[in-house]
This record gives structure tokens, sequence and C-alpha cells, in this order.
């Protein structure tokens, strides 16, 4: 295709720059894994209604705001990707100086290496009891402070938190009531967790028989479907509800009331990303076309909080990440584009 071979420049400013690909697009992950010309790799995941489905590696440049595909690093994913991850330091045991580790989730988890001119698909994890049948993975986490470790969520109600250097599962919890929608890491042996029984669920490895409910719909039933825990500052996670125009934001410390509610979107928001090196900036985009950057204040006013800036899409934007490596670029994904935004 032509598409692979071209680069996509600069459309508007030098505040954007879009990537148009061949496929619907939703998942996405930025490499934190730096490469000798600076340029940072991007991976975009069709989602297309078959089996079949694309993973392509980009690269993006932020002195000449281009976005280049790799096509000798665009490979075939079974069915749609809930989620991408590259491994989240700079180094592994498991990969070379000069190639990343991605980690994909759908049917299973499955981890890939990717090296300068090639993938290889490295594992899939699978502790499915029967051979015929797979519960579909909806999210998973790579723990930042144990890179050995990635936690999944299903829709069979467990949580599967996989020892991915031995290939072996560390434990597998019934989560929760219903199906699981995503899942997050806190520190090396404490996670949490959302789902359609409208929980947020906090687990500790230490002590699986119990967890911490910290917060509930206000609608019983409600699902919750993200959750995202800031990573500079630990008593503070964000959750998003199922067509709510709200991001929930808790403090772990005063379960059960949000410490404040953003209320501007006016459609169902769908993505929630902390700043990565900033406790006080989150960013969340919906349906209402809108990505909108928010400060939390110490105290939020009788009339709520205004975001700090907005940009429109003119689509219904689908997901949204932010670059730790590249901390001023979040990139938004809408149709069949990746458009990156500076911040």
């Amino acid at each position: 295709m032509d598409n692979s071979t071209q680069e996509s420049h600069l459309r508007s400013d030098n505040n954007s720059v879009t990537y148009d690909s061949p496929h619907p697009l939703y998942a996405m992950a930025f490499s934190s894994n730096p490469n000798p010309q600076h340029h940072q790799r991007i991976a975009v995941g069709s989602f297309l209604e078959e089996y079949t489905n694309r993973i392509d590696i980009l690269s993006f440049n932020p002195d000449t705001l281009s976005i280049k595909p790799q096509p000798s690093l665009s490979f075939d994913h079974p069915y749609p990707p809930t989620k991408l991850m590259f491994h989240p330091s700079t180094h592994s045991t498991l990969q070379k100086s000069s190639s990343d580790l991605l980690a994909t989730s759908g049917d299973y988890l499955r981890l890939w290496e990717v090296r300068e001119n090639s993938v290889e698909a490295i594992s899939l994890f699978n502790n499915s009891k029967t051979s015929e049948f797979c519960a579909p993975l909806t999210s998973f986490d790579w723990n930042e402070i144990e890179p050995k470790r990635i936690g999944t969520s299903s829709i069979d109600t467990t949580c599967t938190i996989w020892d991915i250097e031995r290939g072996v599962v560390e434990t597998q919890l019934i989560a929760h009531d219903k199906e699981v929608y995503d899942i997050a890491w806190g520190e090396s042996r404490v996670f949490a967790s959302v789902s359609a029984d409208g929980s947020v669920r906090i687990f500790d490895l230490r002590d699986k028989e119990h967890s911490t409910i910290i917060y509930e719909s206000p609608q019983p039933d409600t699902p919750l479907l993200r959750l995202a825990w800031n990573k500079k500052d630990l008593r503070y996670m964000a959750t998003i509800l199922m067509d709510s125009n709200k991001v929930v934001i808790l403090d772990i410390r005063s379960p059960t009331t949000p410490v404040a509610e953003l209320e501007r979107h006016r459609a169902g928001v769908n993505a929630i990303a902390w700043a990565p090196r900033s406790s006080k900036h989150i960013c969340s985009a919906g349906d209402d076309t809108q990505a909108l950057m928010w400060e939390l204040p110490t105290v939020a006013g009788p009339n709520g909080i205004d975001p700090m800036s907005m940009y429109s899409s003119g689509y219904e934007i689908n997901q949204l990440q932010w670059s730790a490596a590249q901390p001023d670029w979040i990139a938004i994904a809408f149709a069949n584009k990746m458009q990156l935004l500076r911040v």
C-alpha cells in the first residue's frame, strides 16, 4: 500500500501530527526505549471485526514532526488487540538493547520482540483449562517496579498475574462478580481492577483472600470501563463509567467518595491517562470528539473543575496514551487515524 512508504507530515500546525492507517485503529502504545536517532516507536493495532488483525510499528521524529511507518515491522495479530504495551523500562533480561518487547492482549496475552527489521513472537501465555475455549482478555498492565509481572483482566471475572520470565502463573484471582474490564498496578505487589459489577477493588498479592472496595457506581451495576493509577502520587486513581461524561477521581485513603468528578465532556468518556511526570495533570477523551487536559486543584470549588485546555478531533475519540519518554506528546485514536498532540 502507498501508506506503507509515505511519511505523515504535519497537517495544520506544529502542535499536532496525524498518521492515516488503512484500518480503523484502537490500541496504541509508546515505546520507552529510545533508539539512537531519538525517534520513538509507536505501536498501533487495527480494530477489524474479523480474525486477522494488524499491528503496525511507526517511528515518530519529534524534530521533523513526522510519523514514518516501518513496513518490515508490521505483523498479523489474532483478533483486534484490546491493549498494547511496550516493556516499561529501558532494559530487560528478555530483550536486547537494540530491540523492544511488546505485549498484546486479545484471546491470549502474547509477547513479541520488535527488532530493527523484524518482529518475532516470543511467548503465548495460556492459563485455560480447556484447549477449545479461552475467555477473552479485556486489558492488562505491565508492572513497572517488577517488570517480570504482567496482570491481565478477563471477561471470566478473573485477574491473572503472570511471571513472564518463567512463563508461569503467579496467581489467579476471582476479582469481581462480573466481567473485569481493566487492571492497573500501583506497587510491585498491589493492583486494582474495575468491572461490569460497578466496583473498583484493590488487591495485595501478600493477602490474596481479601480485597478492598474503594468505589462503587452510584447507580448499581453501572459498569466501570477504565482505570488509571497515578504513578506520581499513588494515593490517586481515576475511573470512568459506561456512557457517562464524568471522570471520577478517587483517593484510596477515603474510599467510596470521589475527591473530584470532572464533568465537562458532553458525551461518554472512553479513555483517561495521567501525566507521566506530573501528579496533578490528567487527560481524558471521548465521544464528544474532545480531548480535555485537566489540572487538579488542591480543593475543588463549588462549580466543579474546568479543563485547562481542550482539543477537538472532529471524530469520536476511542483511545488515548501519554508518552513517558516524550511527555510533551499525547496520542489519540479515532476512526482510522492516530494523532499526536503536543501538550
